[in-house]
């Protein structure tokens, strides 16, 4: 296929007039989409009268604020007091780690739970009664103030590298 001077001046009017290059080629006939592009770019007709597609604004506009809620009213708290007892430390109870609650049903399920929803899943996947906690989230967060506490244990501190620890592993080699 040729480009002959009647094809370039319709491919001209039509660029000018906004159609795409596919357009362009179905009009013309036994031409491609690229040829047609590799055609404008050799005549240099960049400029166009009217974009193909209309532009997308480039930013949202912002939300308002949302009101805050009231904050609730200190309330006066009693001063604790020390209890000062003989026992020695070595003979007082330990204290019993906290057993894990059985929580109650949630109100989110998989189709109501939202994107600032807590996530936390309460029961068995598998059961009828399987929910997500659904509270509010915290920032960011996938799951509410308790259960966050819950999820994301505090780093424990390494205890520094001694000789001994050396000699342990390299008897293990050796």
């Amino acid at each position: 296929m040729s480009w002959t001077d009647e094809r370039v001046e319709t491919l001209k009017k039509l660029w000018q007039e906004g159609h795409s290059a596919s357009q362009i080629a179905k009009q013309l006939g036994g031409v491609t989409r690229n040829a047609v592009i590799g055609k404008v770019h050799r005549l240099g007709l960049s400029g166009r009268a009217a974009p193909s597609q209309p532009a997308r604004p480039l930013y949202k506009p912002a939300r308002p604020p949302r009101a805050a809620a009231p904050a609730p009213a200190p309330q006066a708290v009693a001063p604790r007091r020390a209890v000062i007892t003989d026992t020695p430390v070595a003979t007082r109870p330990a204290q019993v780690p906290a057993l894990p609650t059985i929580e109650e049903p949630g109100t989110a399920t998989v189709l109501t739970l939202g994107t600032k929803m807590c996530k936390w899943p309460i029961g068995d996947p598998s059961s009828d009664g399987f929910t997500f906690c659904g509270r509010r989230a915290g920032d960011g967060a996938p799951y509410c103030v308790e259960h966050a506490r819950q999820a994301y244990q505090p780093q424990q501190k390494k205890k520094k590298d001694t000789g001994t620890d050396l000699s342990r592993s390299l008897r293990r080699y050796l």
